[in-house]
């Protein structure tokens, strides 16, 4: 059998902690690619277990240069990212977690979109959610976000920053990026996860793609530094009784640090709409201060309703202003 061509515009940047238990399968799937990247940068993050081992062994039979960065002292998932980014040298970066596993076409997909859009910033696709014995649970990424029509419409149409702005839709172990987005985005703020950050960057200077194709195999198994839960109609009314002002209060501080990277940016962010972004700040800072006893929301809630910000704002629509009369403070 021909070995696969290598594209060596493609880097792959996979972060490592304790991953004894899937990552050999992992790098296997990425080396089985139809089309290979032209390097894969693994950064590791203090493992204890078996990791660095696998590493060693891959790199050793790969036909792919793989580089193997171990951090001294521990970053984080959002720090370890980033650090891996920086460590390449492609024009476009694909994101790996180490415990899924990917379709053999998964780069060659998202290759395919980069070659047919050259102003594509960033391409993500559907995943097939697993177990931790690789079985399939049944349902996928997309539809456990219940991304719908309207934001896939928005983001189809040239608006992604105004679909992320809502609530973030990408998942880093699905996603390639273009090489200056990750350039533009450095130094990842701390409240922002990696992928968010990436994504939100990404829509500010061009459009992204969603492929419904599930590329990956997202595995869940309980020990996911980032996972992902079915939105049952159980979960969203149990959502609706948790306390969510601190929650409101984050957002709204890492929304008001966004709108001061636009200001400060080193690079144009031509499809960033500051003011949209100041208030979802503000919104999300209403909501945050909200009375702590329910009688006395209602009335500002109402009032507040009509001017059509939980639609453009609120991860739930109008499901977050019942939210908003119901939580506990």
């Amino acid at each position: 059998m021909p070995a696969a061509p290598v594209d060596a515009r493609v880097s792959v940047a996979l972060c490592t902690y304790n991953g004894e238990a899937f990552l050999a399968e992992q790098l296997a799937s990425i080396d089985r690619q139809t089309v290979l990247p032209g390097e894969i940068v693994i950064s590791d993050d203090g493992s204890t277990d078996g990791t660095s081992a696998i590493v060693e062994r891959f790199a050793e039979a790969s036909s792919v240069p793989v580089r193997f960065l171990r951090n001294p002292t521990a970053l984080g998932v959002t720090r370890n990212f980033e650090s891996a980014i920086r460590a390449t040298d492609g024009d476009l970066v694909v994101l790996s977690d180490q415990d899924d596993v990917w379709r053999p076409d998964r780069l060659e997909r998202a290759l395919a979109a980069f070659d047919a859009r050259p102003e594509l910033q960033m391409v993500c696709s559907d995943a097939r959610l697993v177990g931790a014995d690789g079985a399939s649970l049944g349902t996928t990424l997309f539809a456990s976000l219940s991304i719908g029509p309207h934001e896939r419409d928005g983001i189809r149409a040239g608006d992604a920053f105004g679909v992320l702005l809502r609530r973030n839709l990408v998942t880093g172990a699905t996603a390639m990026l273009r090489r200056e987005v990750f350039d533009a985005a450095v130094p990842f703020p701390a409240p922002w996860v990696h992928d968010e950050w990436l994504a939100i960057v990404a829509a500010s200077r061009g459009p992204i793609e969603l492929l419904d194709e599930p590329l990956v195999d997202y595995r869940q198994h309980g020990a996911n530094q980032i996972g992902i839960v079915e939105p049952t109609l159980a979960y969203k009314i149990s959502r609706l009784m948790q306390p969510g002002r601190q929650r409101n209060r984050d957002i709204a501080d890492r929304v008001a640090g966004l709108a001061s990277w636009l200001d400060e940016a080193r690079e144009p962010a031509p499809l960033a709409d500051r003011s949209a972004v100041v208030a979802k700040a503000a919104f999300e800072r209403f909501r945050a201060d909200l009375p702590p006893a329910r009688w006395r929301r209602i009335l500002p809630v109402l009032l507040r309703a009509p001017r059509g910000e939980y639609q453009r704002y609120a991860s739930q629509g109008a499901l977050d202003i019942v939210r908003d009369l119901l939580q506990p403070a």
